[in-house]
């Protein structure tokens, strides 16, 4: 294979310097079997620039305390912080602060509107609407509904490319739906989904909407606002947070008319063995101590991710996708799957004659990480009739020359395998 030998495309970001941006990226510096690493598996685990470790390590060290509990300086600064990075989020998701419920990430948020707006709602003779390219996180919680309340799931299709039928959604949206579910960016083949369009047609029928936008909130410039769904969910850890971090943003007529779905401590105004007086939302969302240190990192990583501009990030995105794409298809035997029309930073592909696992590891003794496997999307693999994909994803801190190398390493390995 020849690796392309084009000149580099214009970066259109030009006002960032995207190696001094990678320099912030501790472990991008450090070698795995005595190659420098090229990490490709953003849409896996995003990594963390200094200032999010550092946030982490200076919470333990200097403020260290529960939040919403003591009167004391460390509980006053805790609770500050803490409550900051709601502030924060608002800011970037251009949504009310207390309409944003902290929590794990974006599977413990659609659990909770599973089991605090659906299960409630929902019975025999609904029906649920979800798409072929959903992750796991974003069918198995309607599948258990389903189970509990008698109501249907249906399922929106996809074209040759990739991207949903929309006419075919559009069919689907019939009275019995009650709720669409659907993600916003795939995490396999990287389809960016009209969701306003999706969403304004959805209100039109008086179906609610819920978006997982874990794929989307690290890459492109959010307006939950605009998008005029009645959920969105994501994950801190894909955008450069925390592990153990996410929101759920709910319509607050929303949040309002939901239970609670855990009980304990914070989540209540007055308890009586007579009864409880929940907290108003979103803390009746959010019993027991949270994960302070993460969000402290989480806040920090919003403000990272604002200095740089998310525009600007998916910009440069695009560009390393389109030098990717350009390299990956340039090398024999090579298959990707999905070509949709707007498409994010990820590519998944396969090999003629090599199993995703095999090329996986082979390529890490390279020094490239990927994903092989399913990537929690076995529908999506039953629809391209393959048990697993290879998957590369790409993030502003990558660059051009270690797609070059990336290239080189499929084609290495390739050799050795077929």
């Amino acid at each position: 294979m020849n690796v392309p030998s084009a000149p580099l495309p214009a970066d259109p970001a030009t006002t960032v310097d995207w190696a001094k941006v990678r320099a912030d990226f501790p472990v991008l510096t450090r070698e795995v079997h005595g190659k420098p690493l090229i990490y490709l598996d953003s849409a896996n685990t995003g990594q963390k620039p200094a200032s999010v470790i550092e946030a982490v390590d200076d919470f333990y060290r200097r403020h260290n305390a529960n939040v919403s509990r003591a009167v004391h300086a460390l509980g006053t600064e805790a609770t500050e912080a803490y409550e900051g990075t709601r502030g924060k989020l608002a800011k970037f998701l251009n949504v009310r602060a207390d309409e944003l419920v902290l929590c794990s990430g974006t599977t413990f948020a659609i659990n909770l509107v599973a089991y605090s707006w659906a299960l409630p709602r929902l019975g025999p003779g609904d029906a649920i609407v979800l798409t072929r390219m959903e992750h796991h996180a974003n069918i198995v919680p309607w599948q258990l509904v389903a189970q509990r309340t008698g109501a249907t799931i249906k399922v929106a299709e996809l074209d040759d490319r990739g991207d949903l039928d929309l006419e075919g959604l559009r069919a689907l949206l019939t009275p019995e739906v009650k709720l669409l579910a659907l993600t916003h960016v795939s995490n396999v083949l990287g389809t960016v989904n009209p969701v306003r369009k999706i969403c304004r047609e959805a209100r039109r029928r008086g179906i609610v909407t819920l978006v997982d936008g874990s794929q989307a909130a690290p890459h492109r410039p959010l307006d939950i606002a605009a998008i005029g769904c009645d959920f969105y969910a994501l994950t801190g850890h894909k955008m450069s947070g925390p592990t153990g971090t996410g929101v759920l943003w709910a319509r607050r007529e929303h949040l309002e008319a939901m239970p609670p779905f855990i009980g304990g401590g914070e989540m209540i105004k007055e308890v009586r063995f007579e009864g409880t007086v929940f907290n108003d939302p979103p803390h009746k969302f959010e019993a027991g101590t949270p994960n302070i240190a993460g969000f402290v990192g989480l806040g920090t990583a919003v403000d990272y991710l604002s200095a740089l501009g998310m525009a600007r990030i998916e910009a440069r995105e695009q560009a390393l996708l389109d030098y990717a794409t350009a390299a990956l298809s340039a090398i024999d035997g090579l298959r990707i799957f999905g070509a949709p029309k707007e498409k994010a930073a990820v590519i998944s592909f396969l090999v003629e004659g090599a199993h995703a696992h095999d090329l996986a590891t082979l390529l890490d003794l390279e020094g490239v990480a990927i994903r092989s496997g399913h990537h929690c999307a076995h529908p999506l693999m039953q629809h391209f009739g393959v048990p697993a994909t290879c998957r590369a994803s790409l993030a502003f801190y990558n660059t051009f020359e270690e797609i070059d190398a990336f290239a080189a390493a499929i084609d290495k390995v390739r050799r050795l395998l077929v």
